[in-house]
């Protein structure tokens, strides 16, 4: 990786820090990941929405086991925002068969049972290592960080579910008095309308949170290999003796 070629000042920080530059990092690119993560999200929602038929449950839980494969889209984009560079989808296009088809199967299946998978991501996406190699690697970044990876997700889960009830509470609160209890009935129904909106009403805050989360274990994967590789020293030389 070209330090010098980072647009992002990287310093030892403790890892909650880490995780609000994520959050900044989202909020500074946020056109990059509309224009690229949200067509793909979009259509794989509409068609996960089109799966209800099948069974209320089925539209949520694709998105939900789909979030690891979903989420390599979002590391491309952060990838390029370190070095200053925006992500349009003829980008993204002409990088798929990297991002969306490598190690798909780990993807879909270990990634999405890790409870620190946005911090590790990038050991395979980015770095490349495979087997033997990665195993030590992940190691390696998780010694004495496994607890701030996993409290990260942790919060990141609960503030999804959070969101979803309150959500739902919002059709509630607002009912006109009187009607309340239809609408807790209609939302405990199985209504063909009923469960295409509150599968949507999930899809809809995954859209919104998703890409923090990424960011946020991406930003503590940084902020690891600035405290192994000294990664904020080397960026001060070369600064000093461009």
């Amino acid at each position: 990786m070209q330090i010098d070629a980072l647009a992002v000042r990287l310093r030892p920080r403790p890892m909650a820090e880490a995780a609000d530059l994520g959050v900044l990092l989202v909020r500074r690119h946020l056109r990059s990941i509309v224009r690229t993560w949200g067509p793909l999200y979009l259509v794989f929602a509409l068609l996960a929405l089109a799966a209800v038929e099948l069974g209320g449950w089925v539209p949520g839980t694709l998105i939900f086991c789909a979030k690891p494969w979903l989420d390599r889209t979002l590391m491309f984009v952060l990838s390029r925002a370190i070095f200053g560079e925006d992500t349009r989808w003829a980008d993204l296009w002409a990088q798929r068969s990297t991002v969306w088809w490598r190690d798909l199967l780990s993807t879909l299946t270990v990634a999405r049972l890790s409870p620190w998978r946005s911090y590790t991501q990038a050991i395979g996406q980015l770095e490349g290592q495979r087997g033997k190699a990665r195993r030590s690697r992940r190691d390696q970044l998780l010694r004495g960080k496994r607890g701030a990876a996993g409290g990260m997700h942790f919060v990141f889960a609960n503030a999804e579910m959070v969101l979803c009830l309150g959500l739902l509470a919002l059709a509630f609160w607002f009912a006109p008095e009187g009607t309340r209890s239809g609408v807790w009935e209609w939302a405990r129904g199985d209504s063909l309308t009923n469960q295409v909106a509150v599968n949507a009403l999930y899809a809809l805050v995954v859209l919104v949170l998703e890409p923090f989360y990424v960011a946020a274990g991406f930003a503590m994967y940084l902020n690891r290999r600035v405290e192994l590789e000294a990664w904020d020293v080397e960026q001060e030389f070369r600064r000093a003796f461009a």
